[in-house]
């Protein structure tokens, strides 16, 4: 091995354990005995058990995967659209600025759209009476912040899509909504899957976003988590950083699965 080489596998190796080695002391310290964070005592399983018994923990839990759960369902079948129209609707009055807004969750920051949320849920509460702040306005407003991810990715499948398998049903007489539903959406299934599982990962562990539009009663789980660390470090998030990581990890590793998939 050369030495530019070894330098570059140096440098590799640094930024991956800078980037995981964290990650991976959590995973250890959640078997830790002691309740002291960064004190290793001995292997132990009274943290998970402690994590399992705080039913205030748990709701959140709850209430997070349930917000997850329909605000992916909603991000993927819009996305679906919104990726399908920019692709084959090359050409429409506001595409542009149609296309932009799309995306536009994507690099816009979170403080932002969480401020705009705020006061678009405010606004309708004070003309039309709701939705009150909780479940619904948390669950709308990560759809809207996760759409763009699932619409990308089914952009870029329609993109290098072969049409000759639409076009050969239409010429047997099938419709355009039978095409697209026996022949381009099977085929663009692993790309929504990725999408959904996407949007799923991103609902479940944001923060910032929910803090605008959640009521006194809705406290997500990163929301319960950020309270409990402000007034120290407990030994069970790390048992739930492990179980948070885990889940991610599966999530994200299906979606790649997913979109290399070949149908």
């Amino acid at each position: 091995m050369t030495g530019r080489a070894r330098f570059a596998f140096g440098m590799l190796a640094f930024g991956y354990a800078f980037l995981y080695l964290p990650i991976a002391l959590v995973i250890v310290y959640s078997f830790n005995e002691s309740r002291l964070v960064t004190v290793w005592s001995g292997f132990s399983l009274k943290w998970w058990r402690a994590l399992f018994a705080n039913e205030a923990m748990l709701e959140a839990a709850w209430l997070s995967l349930r917000i997850a759960l329909v605000s992916a369902t909603g991000a993927a079948l819009l996305g679906l659209a919104a990726g399908y129209a920019l692709v084959r609707a090359p050409r429409f009055p506001g595409r542009t600025l149609f296309g932009s807004l799309v995306v536009a969750p994507m690099v816009m920051p979170e403080v932002v759209m969480g401020i705009s949320m705020l006061l678009l849920f405010v606004g309708s509460e004070r003309l039309f009476g709701g939705p009150d702040r909780g479940f619904l306005t948390i669950a709308i407003a990560h759809t809207t912040f996760s759409v763009a991810f699932v619409a990308i990715v089914v952009q870029a499948r329609l993109t290098d899509f072969d049409r000759a398998l639409e076009e050969a049903a239409m010429d047997l007489g099938a419709t355009p909504w039978v095409t697209f539903r026996t022949i381009t959406l099977p085929l663009i299934a692993p790309a929504v899957g990725s999408g959904w599982l996407l949007a799923f990962t991103l609902s479940l562990d944001d923060l910032i976003l929910t803090q605008f539009v959640a009521g006194a009663q809705s406290q997500t789980l990163p929301m319960r988590v950020y309270s409990s660390v402000r007034l120290g470090v407990d030994p069970q998030i790390n048992v739930l950083a492990t179980i948070v990581v885990t889940i991610a990890a599966c999530a994200l590793v299906l979606s790649g699965w997913l979109t290399r998939r070949k149908v």
